[in-house]
Order: structure tokens, then sequence, then C-alpha cells
């Protein structure tokens, strides 16, 4: 057999070792959208998915990560149901996912987050991160926190310590009526609500506190009957999806003279339904909306319709974005796509988006950023100059928490690997 000449022989391997790494950096970075794609809440799955999409072709269009490499996107549905996520979890490990996004139902990622952390325990080798966009649970980073688990909006905490601030400077508000869907978020959303209530405003009385089972109830209109007979002038809702939807129809279709405090009367058809008997009366608490002001929130907005021009719907998952820009700073800034090193490298990051500056806290992985309450009120180009859902209604801002006036103690006691 001839013998190679060296030259030759380092040549050729120097030649596989550039091939592999350049077939390597074009390798895409899996992102599993890990959500209800059917049944009562599909409408907000599938919209959270087009929001991950719209968010991960920014970041492609400007060049990717690490000098090309690109995110790509893989659906799995989990029906809504925390028993499905975690087989849909195993799924997506399988096909090489090690960086999922979902939101919709904190019963869902509280399995998630469990199953993560086993996974990651049993396997590092296919470690993967949660990027929870929308389960605000507060016990997702207090008791039941995980190194691998990252919440990107506000938790309910958060967002009800922002409502109960604003409602105690409301003098006309006496009477209050609790209403939520019966699984962790909504119960939590009950339970704080009446503590900061009873310590901001004791003179204000809840006259109702009903749970409901989620997206089971088709007529709200029983509902609705106990609230007008209880005397309310103020109902709180953490309801989101359908459950929210037909709340408010139910309401407008009774004459309910209330105003509603909601997390989520901004989104998926809400607007919709509240129309012309929403206006003065509805308000939502986010950490976004495109009425905030600033050229990047009427960018982002206006992009998302032009790229998604079928139907009413708008851009709302600003927490999405916020995961994808977040993701690819630290896989930047930890010069690697191993989740373990993307992990360390969100603690404490901090980028600039449209509300300003956000972070990651370190010690429960809460990202801390501003908070908006608005108000539906018709769209005057001005301060409102962008319409939800092409009703004609948009919200407008009364008032804006900084992120360092949304921290609160955490019970977080995080297990580093």
């Amino acid at each position: 057999m001839p013998r190679i000449p060296v030259l030759f022989r380092c040549g050729a391997v120097l030649f596989a070792a550039l091939c592999c790494g350049a077939a390597q950096a074009a390798d895409p970075i899996v992102l599993g959208f890990v959500d209800g794609l059917s049944g009562s809440f599909a409408n907000v799955g599938e919209a959270g998915l087009r929001h991950l999409q719209i968010a991960v072709e920014d970041v492609n269009a400007r060049g990717g990560v690490l000098g090309g490499r690109k995110f790509e996107v893989l659906s799995f549905d989990t029906k809504s149901s925390a028993q499905e996520a975690q087989l849909v979890f195993k799924q997506a490990v399988d096909r090489g996912v090690r960086y999922i996004f979902q939101g919709n139902g904190s019963n869902v990622a509280l399995a998630l987050s469990e199953a993560v952390a086993k996974n990651n325990a049993r396997d590092p080798g296919q470690a993967v991160l949660f990027m929870n966009f929308a389960a605000v649970d507060p016990a997702l980073t207090n008791e039941r926190c995980n190194f691998w688990h990252f919440r990107l909006d506000a938790d309910s905490d958060m967002k009800m310590q922002a409502v109960t601030n604003y409602i105690a400077r409301q003098p006309g508000v006496r009477k209050i009526y609790l209403i939520n869907q019966d699984y962790s978020f909504g119960q939590s959303v009950a339970r704080t609500a009446r503590a900061m209530l009873l310590a901001k405003r004791p003179d204000i009385q809840v006259v109702g506190d009903d749970l409901h089972p989620m997206g089971k109830v088709k007529d709200f209109a029983p509902y609705v009957a106990k609230i007008k007979a209880s005397g309310a002038d103020t109902v709180i809702t953490g309801n989101w999806g359908n459950d929210i939807n037909l709340l408010v129809k139910a309401g407008r279709d009774a004459g309910l003279a209330v105003d509603y405090y909601t997390y989520y009367a901004g989104g998926f058809g809400a607007v919709s339904v509240l129309g012309e008997a929403g206006v003065n009366h509805t308000k939502q608490v986010t950490i976004w909306h495109p009425n905030i002001g600033g050229r990047g929130a009427a960018e982002h907005f206006q992009a998302y319709r032009k790229r998604f021009p079928e139907g009413r719907e708008d851009l709302y998952y600003a927490a999405i974005r916020h995961g994808v820009e977040l993701l690819a700073a630290a896989i930047e800034r930890a010069r690697s796509t191993e989740p373990l090193a993307v992990a360390r490298a969100l603690e404490g990051l901090r980028i600039d988006q449209d509300a300003g500056e956000l972070y990651v806290r370190a010690d429960n992985h809460q990202v801390i950023q501003p908070i908006f309450l608005s108000t539906l009120v018709k769209a005057n180009g001005k301060d409102v100059r962008f319409d939800a859902e092409k009703t004609g209604f948009g919200f407008r801002t009364d008032a804006r928490v900084e992120g360092r006036d949304t921290l609160l103690p955490t019970a977080c006691k995080m297990q580093r690997p």
C-alpha cells in the first residue's frame, strides 16, 4: 500500500475538520413550542406559535447566533393537559429539542418544569431549558422553582400588586367580585387579591369569590347573575382564553355595569366581544401593549399585522419575543448552545426591549421588567394610536410600574447543577 505523504494526510485531516465544523455551524438550534394546539384553548396556543415564529424570524434575519447558526421551531400539542405535556416533552427531547417554550396553563407548566428537572438530572447530555412565557403561578419561581426554568412574564403576585396599588387610589371602588378558573393560577389570583386588598383598602368588601372549571363553562350567565345580585362595582379576574371571552360576553348581554380588572382582556378575542360596552370599563395588567410609546412597540406591532394579516389577532405575547432575544444574547455570551452554559449566561443578563431594560433575576430566574395598567378606550391616533383586533378600540396606559418596584421576596431555594 503506497504511503500517503504527511503533508497530504494533515491537509486531509484539516479539510475534514473544517467541513465538519462548517456543517456543525450550520445546524439549526431547535426550539420546541410545547403548548395546547387543540381543544378549548387552541386559538391561544396557535397564536403563541405564530409569536414564536416571528420572533425567530427576526433573529435569523440578523444572521442568527454564533456567526450564522439559525433558530428553527418545532411544535408539539399538549392539548392543554399536564399529562399530555409530559408525553410530548419526551418526544421533543428525542427530536433534539434543547429549548422549550410553553405558557398556557400553570398546571401544565408545573408538570413540565418537574419533567425538565428530572430529565436533566437523569441525562445531563440531553439537558433542556424551559422558557416559560405566560404561566404566572408564583410557585414556579418560589417553592417549586428549579434551575432549568425561566419565567419571561411577570408572575400573578407581581401583577396583583400593581392592580391593588392602583385600586387603592380609586375611591369609587367599594365592592369587588372575584371570579377565576379553578386551578393553581386562578386560586392564586383570588387568594392574593383578598390579602392585598385587605392590607391596602380594608374598607373594600369582597362580595363574591367564584372558582369555575377551566375551559368547561359554555355560558357564564349564572355567574354574571350572581355578580349583579352582589352589588359589585368591580370584578377582578385572571381568566384567559375563551373563559375571559365568554365571561365578558355574558356580562355585556346582561348589561353588567362593572369595571373589569383583568390579566388577559387584551388578547385573543375579548376586545371583539366587548366592543363599545367595554370602553372605559375594561382594564388589563400586562408587561406590554402597543400604545406604551416608543418606536419599538409600534414597529413590532405593525410588523406582526403585516406578517399575519388574516383575522383580527394582534401581537400580544411580548414575553415570547423577550425569551428569544434573551436566549440569543445568552448563547452569544456563553459562546455555546449547551443548555447548562446558556442557563448560567442567562442569570443576571440584561437586554433592552420596547418598554426599556429587562433582566433575569439570578436567585429565582424571574424576568424583571416594567408592568403597565391600561384601560380600553376609543383609538384616537395619539396616545391610543393602535386599536386591538381592528375594532377601533385600544388600550391607554393608566400607570407604569418600573421593574425595580415589582420585586417581591422569593421562597426559591434552587438546586444548582
